[in-house]
């Protein structure tokens, strides 16, 4: 385990990861924009909550000024932040990633061809996850998905098969479940589909995840917004998979039957939390909604494919996040209206 590895983004996620690779023996350095967490982190480590047993362990922390003078660089890094913080954050970390290093994008989104821009496409390997976690306190989350219900996929952009997915593999196995797929952009767009079903919707209420799956009229509402993702996806090119674990016969029948069974999956996995925009706009923090319903509202205009359930969401989010409304449980209400 001489591989030196950096999680870049020590919120709720890339803490989660870093805990448990750090227990399992790797050599693991966070970096974060987040003063108070990485003081924590240097003064008392990482205390990691989950109902299959609590981690508290140790951390080699950095603060994103630290590194200049820290005189590291990396085979492998974990970029685990927002969407919206991908592409500086790539540029920040590709002086530190060696010539044969690989970044592994651990987040919400389509930004693997954005990043490979930056970091180069031979150093950048795919990654499709779920894993649901909050912070609140520096040093201290809750996570939300146990060892067993957490899950993610990796996979090259061209679909081979190499040593170093592999090792991803076998690095992220200590995190949560961790399967190898030939069908990276795939995987991706189905768990994005799935974000649009419920990160989407949620996110404008305020509501834990099993109280606004439960409102009369949000689980139909939420189909028809997973089939619009889904027609987008199709459009670009996008071959579904199954995830989260699921088998190809579990993942079988027809698009609606998909939909449906990759959201009640989700929602079994974190049913206890609240989704991520949830925990943006407590903070007082614009969300990642743009590169997620956004992007299927997006290349919906560009296609031609009306996208009128995520259209709404996206502008609802925008909304929240420039404080003409508040994120409220009345939204959903303002949601159905828009939609019709």
């Amino acid at each position: 385990m001489s591989r030196k590895i950096a999680v870049l983004g020590c919120g709720a996620i890339g803490s989660s990861i870093s805990a448990d690779l750090t227990k399992a023996g790797y050599d693991i350095t966070v970096i974060d924009q987040w003063p108070a967490q990485v003081e924590a982190l240097k003064s008392a480590g990482l205390h990691i909550q989950m109902t299959d047993g609590d981690v508290q362990v140790p951390m080699r922390a950095c603060h994103l000024c630290d590194l200049a003078s820290a005189n590291l660089e990396f085979d492998i890094v974990f970029l685990a932040v927002k969407s919206n913080d991908h592409r500086w954050m790539a540029e920040f970390i590709k002086p530190y990633l060696k010539a044969g290093g690989v970044l592994v994008p651990t987040q919400n989104g389509m930004n693997d061809d954005s990043i490979a821009s930056i970091i180069g496409r031979g150093r950048t390997v795919g990654c499709a996850m779920e894993l649901s976690a909050e912070i609140f306190t520096p040093g201290l989350v809750k996570r939300n998905t146990t060892h067993q219900s957490t899950w993610f996929a990796v996979g090259e952009p061209d679909g081979s098969y190499t040593p170093r997915v592999r090792e991803i593999e076998s690095i992220l196995s200590h995190v949560g479940r961790c399967d190898v797929t030939n069908n990276i952009y795939g995987a991706k767009w189905t768990k994005l589909i799935a974000n649009t079903m419920t990160m989407g919707p949620f996110g404008l209420l305020g509501l834990g995840n099993s109280e606004a799956a439960a409102l009369p009229g949000m689980f139909d509402l939420s189909v028809k917004l997973g089939r619009e993702s889904l027609a987008v996806g199709a459009a670009l090119g996008y071959r579904i998979e199954p995830i989260f674990g699921l088998r190809a016969d579990e993942f079988a029948g027809s698009g609606d039957e998909n939909l449906v069974t990759a959201m009640k999956t989700l929602l079994g996995h974190v049913s206890r939390g609240r989704t991520a925009p949830i925990h943006d706009h407590i903070k007082g923090r614009r969300s990642e909604m743009e590169f997620i319903s956004g992007v299927v509202s997006k290349k919906g205009r560009e296609l031609g494919i009306p996208t009128p359930g995520n259209d709404a969401v996206v502008e609802i989010d925008r909304q929240i996040n420039t404080h003409q409304i508040k994120m409220d449980r009345s939204n959903f209400e303002l949601l159905k209206t828009k939609v019709g």
